[in-house]
């Protein structure tokens, strides 16, 4: 069995779902952070950054989903795999900018 293409599709998950907080901040204006703010993933950065950052997301959970094995969302296990990563990064994201934006901040 080739595990390329779920490692590929789990880190597709990944991307796709840090797409989505980056791309929403950004069109409603708001500042939110991005590896690009000072310090790094804590400081702000402008609404612009945001939408960028969500877009170049995107292009990579594209490119990993669409262009790595044949990924089929009719599939559960492919599904799944991708599931995982885009959950994975979703629980991080909300226990470390939850502390910053009045979030659960329980440990």
């Amino acid at each position: 069995m080739n595990v390329g293409p779920y490692i590929a599709w789990f880190f597709g998950g990944v991307f796709l779902m840090n797409a989505v907080p980056h791309v929403v901040a950004g069109v409603l204006g708001r500042p939110f952070q991005t590896p690009f703010a000072k310090p790094s993933g804590e400081g702000l950065s402008s609404s612009t950054v945001n939408v960028l950052w969500g877009f170049f997301n995107l292009g990579v959970a594209w490119l990993l989903l669409v262009h790595s094995g044949s990924f089929d969302l009719h599939a559960w296990d492919d599904a799944l795999v991708a599931g995982a990563g885009g959950l994975l990064i979703s629980v991080f994201g909300a226990r470390h900018f939850g502390r910053f934006h009045g979030g659960n901040t329980a440990r």
